[in-house]
């Protein structure tokens, strides 16, 4: 959704974000009140109904507020130093080191494209049956694949009366959804599965978390690269917490944590369809458009395009043919590879101030990012009121600090070490 809006936002004014211009603080504020309006965060807030609603919006804001927290400081490097977010990587782990979280991005970028596919063409194919029970997600996932596609072909500039009309359709029919979901609430807690407070700040934490890895993509081009990375935190914190809340409250509300259920019981057939579809598509085409970013940071031989199309034509292959049951376990692999990451890069950028981008690979930040992988792995097990992510964030970089002190100050000047 937020492509739409940039569309329109260009349109006027003249903006092009993706062709190397300088780009305004609401341009970029519109990317992310887009990136927001998905499917996959009303998914994710379905799970946090357990907790009732006051302590369930409580979990959601903490959560949204360490990982926008995040966010903000990952995205202001990019946007000061004018690098795309792997390349920003470089800086704490060399030009081989970028490679290999290059690698891990896009790979999590194909799992991101089937999740969004799969959840929404399980609901699609609730809403509106095709070609029977059977083969009828099939068909939806490459359906809205398809739709993805178009995106990436055409661009947005070409779309734009298309993205007019689809963004003030979602705008309104998740506003109706909205008003359907509080009006009718009783805020007593969902039975089910027993979640934790901290489990569910971790659960909101996961999903802005997850946009670590491309939001310097966005942040890179702007005019103001202070104004507009906050801009772009806050508004995707707003946004999001926003669709956490409606998932929670209509789960809440009809008993159900089945999207396609909880659409139907409101009211909104036809128009819950039109969501999921479309928020999917305008979604899912942020994730492909940073996965050929990323590509082109293996290699200049990749180009964004081309990269991006292989990377939709994976994930709905891989959509198609292995479904993924546990979404949250794949939200929490993602923590666990680009939590550490984070934490170190913010230790040599903002504490530390180095710069290792002219080094090969720097083999000490490698191996404190894999005990970083390693204590998020133990801190699943572990249950604390501010989840996960935060307390792993914080080690790291004490890690970095001690390192950086007792190990670097004793290493030969110009060793990976």
């Amino acid at each position: 959704m937020g492509a739409l809006l940039l569309c329109v936002w260009e349109r006027k004014r003249g903006f092009k974000a993706m062709n190397g211009k300088k780009t305004s603080t609401l341009a970029n504020g519109l990317i992310w009140f887009g990136a927001g309006v998905s499917i996959a965060e009303i998914l994710t807030g379905t799970l946090i109904a357990p907790l009732g609603f006051q302590r369930g919006i409580a979990a959601i804001l903490l959560g949204h507020l360490i990982g926008g927290l995040m966010m903000y400081l990952v995205g202001l490097i990019g946007g000061l130093t004018g690098k795309s977010a792997m390349e920003t990587v470089k800086l704490s782990f060399g030009r081989q080191g970028a490679l290999w979280f290059s690698s891990l991005n896009v790979i999590q970028l194909v799992g991101w494209t089937a999740v969004m596919l799969i959840s929404a063409s399980a609901a699609a194919g609730s809403i509106y049956q095709l070609g029977g029970p059977a083969g009828g997600n099939a068909l939806w996932c490459l359906l809205i694949g398809a739709l993805v596609v178009v995106w990436i072909l055409f661009g947005i500039r070409n779309l734009s009366k298309v993205n007019t009309v689809t963004m003030s359709a979602l705008f309104i029919l998740t506003l109706i959804l909205s008003v359907v979901v509080l009006r009718g609430n009783t805020g007593s807690a969902m039975g089910g599965d027993v979640l934790s407070f901290g489990a569910a700040v971790e659960l909101s934490a996961a999903m802005p978390i997850s946009w670590l890895p491309l939001i310097s993509d966005y942040t890179r081009t702007a005019k103001h690269p202070r104004t507009a990375t906050a801009v772009s935190a806050g508004v995707y914190f707003l946004v999001s917490c926003w669709m956490y809340i409606i998932g929670m409250g209509a789960a809440l509300l009809t008993g159900e944590s089945d999207v396609a259920v909880i659409l139907l019981q409101a009211g909104l057939g036809v128009a819950g369809l039109l969501i999921v579809v479309f928020s999917t598509v305008t979604t899912t085409f942020l994730d492909t458009y940073s996965a050929g970013v990323s590509a082109q940071s293996i290699s200049a031989k990749f180009k964004e395009k081309p990269a991006a199309l292989v990377i939709c034509l994976v994930g709905t292959l891989l959509a198609i043919l292995a479904p993924i049951e546990r979404f949250e376990s794949f939200l929490y692999l993602i923590g666990s590879v680009f939590a550490p990451m984070t934490a170190i890069l913010l230790a040599d950028y903002y504490i530390l101030r180095q710069d290792r981008s002219g080094r090969n690979f720097d083999k000490l930040n490698f191996v404190l990012w894999l005990i970083g992988f390693v204590i998020y792995r133990l801190f699943l097990r572990l249950d604390t009121l501010i989840g996960n992510t935060l307390p792993v964030i914080l080690l790291v970089i004490v890690l970095c600090l001690i390192t950086n002190k007792w190990i670097r100050k004793n290493a030969h000047a110009g060793s990976d070490f």
